[in-house]
């Protein structure tokens, strides 16, 4: 039987209980048609990267399916017709994968980071230093309280120019 990756988006504001049931619901589909599912992963509501039907956000699911084509079309069929299904997606692939997917591990990968990565503590600015050190720059002037405006020296013309009452 051909093999299939299947994920469908359920809305924001089911909980995640209602989309195991609709998960169920298609798994039974699935089985009833001759098929299987070989692996079911429940990804968490996540952002999404456009607007679906007024919905920002979305609970993800995951599906490896082992069926014939026309148990894979009859669930479609029935995802289109429910309201809570926003979107859906079904992929044929060669093999199935039987370790987690790269949504499961990404939490594991941010685990292992541990906080703000290679970057360094916040203060560090580098071979410069401290703020305070303002490398070529240097010290341009003015007055105690460290503003560093200075009058515009004098145009050619300004000191021949007879001032006016």
């Amino acid at each position: 039987m051909p093999l299939y990756e299947h994920v469908f988006l359920a809305r924001q504001d089911v909980s995640q209980q209602q989309v195991d049931t609709l998960t169920a619901e298609y798994k039974q589909v699935i089985e009833d048609a001759g098929g299987s599912i070989a692996k079911a992963e429940y990804w968490g509501v996540k952002s999404l990267a456009y607007k679906i039907k007024k919905n920002r956000k979305a609970h993800y699911s995951m599906l490896n399916i082992d069926a014939p084509a026309a148990a894979v079309a009859e669930m479609e069929r029935r995802m289109g017709l429910s309201s809570d299904v926003i979107r859906f997606m079904t992929i044929r692939v060669d093999a199935l994968e039987s370790e987690p997917s790269v949504q499961m591990r990404k939490s594991d990968r941010d685990d292992r980071r541990g906080g703000r990565g290679d970057r360094g503590p916040r203060g560090d600015r580098g071979p410069r230093g401290d703020r305070g050190d303002r490398g070529d720059r240097g010290d341009r002037g003015g007055d105690r309280d460290g503003s560093t405006f200075r009058a515009r020296p004098p145009r050619d013309g300004d000191a021949t120019k007879p001032q006016e009452g």
